[in-house]
């Protein structure tokens, strides 16, 4: 594995901490007890929960170049919305806590 390429500017302006995130990655990307597909589905969700926009298509791109179909990709963008949108609406609840009911 190697940096993502919005992290190649660190190779020529800071290799010291280039290498360091390189380190971060590789150990957070590489299969171990998770596969690389589970991985991928879990940055992806991740990145579409931050409005990552270019990391979401990438990766997307990557789990289609493993064989990751469509609705598996799918699947995973509704758990970040699930997570991410519940959460809002849990937060939302906030504005009627103490409302007295007539």
């Amino acid at each position: 594995m190697s940096l993502p390429f919005y992290l190649k500017f660190l190779e020529d302006n800071d290799p010291d901490f280039s290498r360091a995130i390189d380190k971060v990655f590789t150990s957070s990307m590489t299969p171990g007890a998770l596969d690389q597909k589970t991985k991928l589905l879990i940055a992806l969700a991740l990145d579409a929960a931050h409005g990552a926009g270019q990391g979401v298509a990438s990766i997307a791109n990557q789990l289609r170049a493993q064989g990751t179909t469509d609705i598996e990709i799918a699947e995973a963008l509704r758990i970040a919305y699930f997570a991410f949108g519940n959460s809002i609406l849990a937060t939302s609840s906030a504005a009627f806590a103490n409302i007295e009911k007539s």
